[in-house]
């Protein structure tokens, strides 16, 4: 059986000390699947993603990466580490050009494999590819969200972590996205995906988490939580499980 390449254990975490968000949460992400952290609005998923990020205070629990205990990282090395997150909103730099957001990013790979890390994206999102000049804010929701992607992948992460990717996009843009995000897992990469659209995050998951007021409420695989009659019910509306 495959190792978690991503692991969160026991996390307590929240924005000010002594009110935690997140009560003992716990997640595990594989390489080459998407790990979807589902649960009510307030249950904690965002502030548990960032803490694993590094960019919401942790007062206990451990994250390891490749094994490696990244608990204390300072937020701005866990790419190095190959840890990529892509927050919700300003995840791009709306007045340069797609290619110029995608160089800023490259920038921490050695220059003598920036100019192929960069064709090697392109190829990867070919929308982007042929708007490389057209400025990030003249982008659609759906392609800024592809474009915030692709810089977060241009350097190669082990684990890319998105908060609420199809948050503000049209049925035709969810779609998009998500076709892209498995089309990332084939290439190796871990997902790990916080989001309220359950039906398009179960549809494309392998396991799932869900949150109840920052603890672990269940977990399975994707099939299993949809076809969990108590589950949809309960925290994803009474038809989901047939709609994934």
């Amino acid at each position: 059986m495959t190792a978690p390449i991503l692991e969160a254990t026991r996390i307590v975490a929240g924005y000010e000390p002594g009110l935690p968000i997140v009560r003992g949460a716990s997640i595990a992400a594989k390489a080459g699947e998407i790990t979807a952290i589902l649960g009510p609005n307030g249950a904690g998923k965002s502030t548990l993603i960032k803490a694993i990020a590094g960019l919401v205070l942790v007062s206990s629990g451990k994250i390891t990466l490749a094994d490696a205990d990244i608990t204390e990282t300072p937020a701005h090395q866990h790419i190095r580490q190959g840890l990529a997150f892509v927050p919700q909103t300003e995840n791009v730099f709306a007045g340069m050009s797609v290619e110029e957001n995608l160089k800023i990013a490259v920038h921490i790979l050695p220059k003598a494999a920036r100019a192929d890390r960069l064709e090697k994206t392109f190829a990867l999102f070919p929308d982007l590819a042929r708007q490389r000049q057209l400025l990030a804010g003249r982008l659609s929701g759906g392609q800024r969200q592809m474009l915030a992607a692709a810089r977060a992948l241009v350097v190669e992460p082990r684990v890319l972590m998105l908060d609420e990717p199809s948050a503000g996009l049209s049925p035709k843009f969810v779609a998009s996205v998500f076709a892209k995000l498995v089309e990332i897992r084939q290439i190796g990469v871990a997902i790990v995906l916080v989001e309220q659209n359950v039906r398009a995050a179960l549809a494309i998951a392998d396991r799932a988490y869900v949150l109840v007021e920052g603890e672990n409420r269940h977990e399975g695989t994707a099939r299993d939580l949809a076809n969990d009659p108590n589950v949809a019910a309960l925290y994803f509306g009474a038809h989901t499980e047939r709609a994934a």
